[in-house]
């Protein structure tokens, strides 16, 4: 049936105004762009990635210790903070099998550390997505000067691995956004030969055995960093319990060390529920350790809920790793240069305790550490507010931090120092933070100006003058 010259011409004008309301539309409609490769922090500027935020994190690792093999799958929820067409992750050496994004099969293209990954639709902004890697490999420890000359990340122990991550090693086992500033929610399955262990943060969920394979399904449900998450297998003998507060307890030690000089379940349990009232409410799930033989690795970590040694480790060990489950893991850093809100604020701890138990005060153990080492020292010569990242771990993070906060107590008296610790651990609980924010909350809380104590202690290169009393 043929159209009237009327009908033509409404109908022509209405293609017309389509075709003008559908370009208005694409006009009006963001333009979508890559993400960053890198959250841009000074020390590591392509750790972490633009244009996302992570979520929560399903890990699955299967290890084979004696070929070393890791096969994992990482299901990554994010929610776009842009309009995304494309977006990055940390992966180190290992090779990537497949990428699905919302289930669909994604491009993906590697140079060096970053897996660039391409859906093939758009990623709306303030909108959830995951993405879905396979992937397998061996993975390498990390070595250099940053963590004391020490290997770190994934290690090889002699029946499985030995997993501490920080500060850029987590991305050597699992595909991430490896930056303190990303936190997340975890789920971590881990598969190893049966009579092993898989150890890792947050509460057991499930574990068993089937087909030669033992199997552990383990939950942390409060944000995490991402150097924070360890899968650590061995052979473990696990004790539980709650401690005297009501705090679940995990230990889990390697049966082979001598344990006779430590009780590290007993320990744990008293420092958290002491650090409870100082700092304020345990901020996790669980609180616990995992003791295993690694004489390689130098030092321990506060894997969050349980923290990591590689021996039995002595009590002012353990009560300096715990007091890092409020700073360093609950309260983390916004960028690396303020790692001593986490060291410094874990030595003091080991001071405030030595107090507690009477056997030396805080103020005599800062003077015993300051007298220690003369003005020549090159200990006075690290600017603990930004010390570089070689130096991030130097002695002078840890016992200039703590110096710096022994001054501060000095100067606005007790009762508003104890009142700084649990104000700050609550206001920043679960997130991150910097000096500044520090600086400021103590100055608000004291009524007293305090930069010129801060630049002192933290930004100076030179030895200072002791606090007045």
């Amino acid at each position: 049936m043929a159209l009237s010259r009327s009908a033509r011409r409404t109908s022509r004008w209405l293609a017309l105004a389509t075709a003008v309301a559908s370009a208005a539309t694409i006009a009006a409609a963001p333009a979508a762009s890559p993400g960053a490769p890198g959250i841009g922090d000074p020390y590591f500027p392509q750790l972490g990635n633009g244009g996302f935020d992570a979520l929560h994190y399903d890990l699955g690792v299967s290890y084979h210790p004696g070929s070393g093999r890791l096969d994992g799958r990482t299901t990554l929820t994010a929610r776009a903070t842009q309009n995304l067409s494309a977006f990055d992750l940390d992966l180190q050496k290992l090779t990537v099998d497949s990428v699905r994004v919302n289930g669909r099969r994604a491009h993906f293209t590697r140079s060096g550390d970053e897996i660039s990954v391409r859906p093939d639709f758009p990623l709306r902004r303030g909108k959830k997505f995951t993405v879905t890697l396979a992937y397998h490999g061996v993975p390498q420890a990390l070595s250099g000067p940053i963590v004391f000359g020490s290997d770190y990340g994934w290690m090889k122990t002699k029946d499985g691995v030995f997993v501490a991550c920080e500060p850029n090693a987590a991305s050597t086992w699992f595909p991430s956004s490896d930056h303190p500033d990303d936190k997340a929610t975890y789920d971590i399955r881990i598969d190893a030969p049966k009579g092993l262990t898989g150890v890792s943060n947050g509460r057991l969920i499930s574990s068993g055995q089937a087909h030669g394979r033992s199997y552990a399904h383990w939950r942390e449900s409060r944000p995490m960093a991402t150097y924070l998450a360890t899968a650590t297998i061995g052979k473990f003998d696990v004790r539980t319990g709650t401690t005297p507060g009501g705090t679940p307890v995990y230990v889990a030690i390697d049966p082979t060390l001598p344990t006779g000089t430590v009780d590290v379940y007993r320990v744990t349990a008293k420092v958290t529920d002491y650090w409870s009232k100082v700092f304020g409410p345990y901020p996790f799930e669980e609180t616990g350790a995992i003791v295993d033989d690694m004489p390689q690795a130098g030092f321990s970590l506060e894997v969050q809920s349980k923290p990591a040694y590689s021996a039995v480790r002595s009590e002012g060990t353990i009560v300096h790793e715990v007091a890092h489950q409020w700073f360093g893991d609950s309260v983390s850093v916004k960028q690396w240069k303020d790692i001593w809100l986490n060291e410094g604020f874990a030595s003091y701890a080991q001071w405030l305790w030595t107090e507690h138990r009477g056997t030396l005060s805080a103020h005599d153990a800062f003077r015993k550490a300051y007298d220690a080492r003369p003005a020549s020292d090159a200990f006075w010569k690290v600017k603990v507010a930004d010390p570089q990242r070689d130096t991030m771990f130097a002695q002078a993070v840890y016992s200039r931090g703590a110096m710096t906060l022994q001054a501060l107590r000095e100067r606005i008296g007790d009762r508003a120092f104890f009142k700084l610790l649990p104000a700050w651990t609550s206001a920043h609980r679960y997130g991150n933070a910097n000096t500044a924010q520090f600086i400021a909350l103590a100055e608000k809380i004291s009524g007293q100006q305090l930069d010129d104590l801060f630049t002192t202690w933290l930004k100076t290169d030179s030895k200072p003058a002791p606090p007045a009393n």
